[in-house]
């Protein structure tokens, strides 16, 4: 029809037929039926134009969502770990308020500065009960330094590299940590066994004050591990009336087989004396011979 036309011609007979419609649409009534009927027609193809842009909107929606999700997630995990940080030595503290024990020294407790690491790996040998963290040496991480979870101390780092560290676990057989029994203070060494779940106190005297439920705490005595961290709670005192010593097994606090997000305490750098602890890392003595050399508070 417009073939070979001119544009003014198509624009006046477009102007006529809309000038038509109008008046259609004003004066006759059937025209709203069929402006519902073209409406009906057209809604289809309005849902199949506005989806991308929908699903565009909602997918953008779910990805920012699970972002935030994610970081704050994230956030509140490390809050989390740094809080029961700051409260695993409450139990201590109020144990020794109760007892009105003062510090000789007179030196304050202080709080240790922390650094937020994560486990990367685990030493498949099972003899061998270390982890891999991802923190090094330049890092400011140290061989010796502490390293604990949310439920108490995990072990120290004994191997460093620049970015990477290996740490020894409680229950590594060779390991000894000192501690004391939180409710009255007696003193030992706790040793690893080799089981991921399990701490023995070795030479412990047959008449000692210890029981099953007894918090086990870390002493300070070496100055490698900060005071008053959960180590172990006794699980098992078995006397026999015909042997010295007690048979006394632990289970660390700490979850060393699950712990994925950890902390490494930086303690004070003093110069110490040698200790049996680091005698038996040295390999000059057993656990067992560092046991004895044990005693309590009392004697």
């Amino acid at each position: 029809m417009f073939n070979g036309g001119s544009l003014k011609a198509r624009f006046i007979v477009l102007l006529t037929l809309a000038v038509v419609l109008i008046v259609m649409d004003l004066k006759w009534a059937k025209m709203n039926q069929t402006r519902a009927y073209l409406s009906l027609l057209i809604t289809p193809l309005q849902w199949v134009v506005d989806t991308p842009a929908q699903v565009a909107d909602e997918l953008s929606d779910v990805l920012v969502t699970r972002t935030q999700l994610v970081d704050e997630n994230r956030r509140l995990r490390q809050e989390a770990l740094l809080l029961k940080q700051r409260v695993q030595q409450v139990a201590s503290l109020t144990a020794e308020n109760l007892r009105l024990r003062e510090l000789m020294d007179g030196r304050k407790r202080l709080e240790q500065d922390v650094m937020l690491t994560e486990l990367i790996g685990v030493n498949p040998d099972p003899f061998q009960h270390q982890i891999i963290l991802n923190r090094g040496s330049e890092d400011n991480a140290y061989v010796g330094q502490a390293v604990l979870d949310s439920g108490g101390i995990m072990g120290q780092i004994v191997e460093l590299s620049h970015y990477t560290s290996r740490a020894m676990l409680i229950t590594d057989s060779r390991h000894a940590i000192p501690v004391e029994v939180n409710r009255n203070g007696f003193r030992s060494i706790a040793l690893g066994n080799g089981s991921v779940n399990q701490l023995e106190l070795g030479h412990v005297p047959d008449t000692a004050d210890i029981r099953e439920g007894d918090l086990l705490v870390s002493s300070g005595l070496g100055g490698r591990f900060p005071r008053g961290y959960p180590v172990a709670r006794i699980v098992s005192v078995k006397r026999d009336p015909g042997q010295s010593f007690a048979l006394v097994k632990a289970e660390p606090t700490a979850t060393l087989n699950k712990s994925r997000h950890i902390l490494l305490v930086d303690l004070p750098q003093t110069t110490i004396l040698p200790t049996e602890l680091d005698e038996v890392e040295a390999g000059k003595i057993t656990p067992e011979q560092a046991s004895q050399v044990t005693e309590s508070p009392g004697e």
